[in-house]
């Protein structure tokens, strides 16, 4: 069976790569440019856009890219699972679905399964990382599928991020609001609930916020065995004193930071946050 992912899980195109992972990028366009997420534009070029007053948009997964993809898989054979970005955050999905309907009509027996993780950036990490576990350990696709569904309906990701007025732009919040945010030092505890990103509670400063998201992972079941992911803008001081505190506090099985892609960091920001895991986990 072959892993496919789009470049919203927010892992490395390295490790996607040294684990035989499929990537369908979705697209950056700056300044009516447009790049291919991970392959035309990296992590770091697109934090200096930002900070140079550039507002980035992106654009889905096209369906001929699925196209192309599922059909050489058919042909070759294959099985496939597709761990996908929200279909409440991105038309991606639904494309991916078109195409598996017109693949299948060439090929009827093509054994592709495509899940809606519901979730963004490294809250899809989590799923993809756990499949490749699994993968390895020489689990069947279906097993694989209902662990990665369970996934998808336990999964936490929360976030916080420094400037308002990103969320402003993508219609998370109204324009004055975050001017008012701004000028008070309000940061937002942001969380995927099925499928969309909601603003949960606002907190004065950024300690208040990194709190709460330490007493949301508080309730967490069976720590020991979970990875936390934590995603961030290259702010490494803040980042070593989370896992720091998540070590000594919650004894997780490992703690692994990855800087935010592209895509989500055109809608977030610089300064972004984010942490991950199993509310349940089994």
């Amino acid at each position: 069976m072959r892993l496919i992912v789009d470049s919203a899980c927010d892992l490395s195109l390295s490790y996607l790569e040294e684990h035989n992972v499929i990537v369908v990028p979705l697209s950056v366009i700056v300044d009516d440019k447009e790049y291919v997420d991970m392959f035309e534009i990296k992590n770091d070029q697109i934090y200096a856009l930002i900070k140079e007053g550039k507002h980035p948009r992106t654009s889905q997964v096209p369906l001929d890219k699925f196209d192309t993809e599922f059909r050489k898989l058919a042909a070759e054979g294959e099985s496939a699972l597709y761990i996908a970005l929200s279909s409440d955050l991105s038309g991606t999905y639904q494309a991916a679905v078109l195409a598996s309907s017109q693949v299948k009509e060439d090929y009827p027996d093509f054994d592709l399964r495509i899940i809606d993780s519901r979730q963004a950036s490294l809250g899809i990490g989590l799923m993809v990382r756990e499949a490749i576990q699994m993968m390895e350990d020489g689990f069947d696709a279906e097993v694989i599928a209902e662990r990665v569904t369970f996934m998808a309906d336990n999964a936490t990701s929360i976030f916080t991020v420094e400037d308002l007025n990103y969320l402003a732009e993508g219609g998370r919040l109204s324009k004055s609001s975050a001017f008012l945010g701004g000028l008070l030092n309000i940061h937002p505890l942001l969380e995927v609930v099925d499928g969309k990103l909601e603003a949960q509670e606002k907190f004065r400063g950024r300690k208040r916020v990194l709190n709460r998201m330490y007493d949301r992972l508080s309730e967490a079941t069976h720590m020991n065995e979970q990875t936390v992911l934590i995603v961030h803008t290259n702010d490494f001081e803040t980042v070593n004193e989370m896992k720091k505190h998540i070590e000594a506090e919650f004894g997780p099985k490992e703690v692994i930071d990855y800087p935010i892609g592209a895509v989500v960091a055109a809608h977030t920001g610089i300064g972004t946050l984010g942490l991950f895991f199993m509310n349940q986990y089994k």
